[in-house]
């Protein structure tokens, strides 16, 4: 992806339409728990702050990025729940204006940053399209949490074609996030989009392959849903196992959520 703005643009839109479910929340309201165990909307909220302010840091000062990566190596267990536990303790009002001051920072850095730049981060280094992919990333599935909180859905847009082309990519590092050796192959991966046209990405040939509806897709490696929940085909012993793992984050694997209707 030689130019980051169309990204760039589509992050600043999927963040707008999260803002505009919780700006005029009640204190009340941003206490509601989300799916996420533990986790408020405040907590939601607070995480996202966060991350786009390491984004920032990661994007602006490498120095300063590395002294947020010994804070995590410091804690590596609690170092994000503590983050979002702290920001949410924040009235809502601040925090809320926070996280915009935040993410209007970082949108501004992302369009500055430099052609062909990389920035380190918890996962391999990004390029700028990356970063601002990763942060759409997490801006939908949190988004996803605190709807989920709201009792409102937010219909599929065409912005999760940057979450599923992020799922793909990192079909790799999630296998090393679990001690695995990826496959040597590429897989052929056949998504239908929320407007019906097809997602391809991958040999067409390939042997092994899943295919499935983006939305699920993007549910499953953002760990918003149960595999058993989504209706995603894997074709190939590698391709299925690698459906109970992926995860299009940065970091130690994640619990997930459990099937529905199953307790935690």
């Amino acid at each position: 992806m030689s130019d980051p703005t169309p990204v760039i643009d589509d992050l600043r839109e999927e963040s707008e339409e999260l803002d505009a479910l919780v700006a005029k929340l009640s204190p009340e309201e941003w206490r509601l728990a989300t799916p996420a165990p533990g986790w408020t909307i405040a907590h939601q909220i607070a995480h996202l702050h966060w991350t786009d302010r390491a984004a920032l840091v990661a994007v602006t000062d490498e120095d300063g990025f590395g002294a947020l990566i010994e804070q995590a190596l410091a804690a590596p267990d609690r170092y994000v729940d503590d983050a979002a536990e702290e920001g949410a303790e924040q009235p809502p009002a601040e925090l809320l204006a926070a996280w915009r001051e935040g993410r209007t920072a970082l949108d501004g850095a992302l369009r500055a940053a430099a052609p062909g730049a990389r920035f380190p981060w918890y996962g391999p280094p990004m390029a700028t399209a990356s970063m601002a992919t990763a942060r759409l990333m997490e801006t939908w599935a949190h988004g996803l949490d605190v709807a989920a909180a709201l009792g409102v859905s937010r219909p599929p847009t065409d912005r999760l074609r940057h979450v599923a082309r992020l799922g793909v990519r990192t079909r790799d590092f999630a296998h090393a996030a679990h001690g695995l050796t990826p496959p040597a192959e590429p897989f052929r991966v056949e998504l239908t989009g929320p407007g019906g046209d097809l997602w391809t990405y991958g040999p067409e040939d390939a042997p092994q392959r899943v295919t499935g509806p983006a939305l699920d897709f993007c549910l499953l490696v953002t760990q918003r849903a149960h595999r058993a929940d989504l209706a995603l085909t894997a074709e190939g012993p590698d391709a299925d196992r690698w459906l109970d793992l992926a995860q299009a984050f940065a970091g130690p694997p994640g619990a997930g959520r459990p099937p529905r209707g199953e307790a935690r």
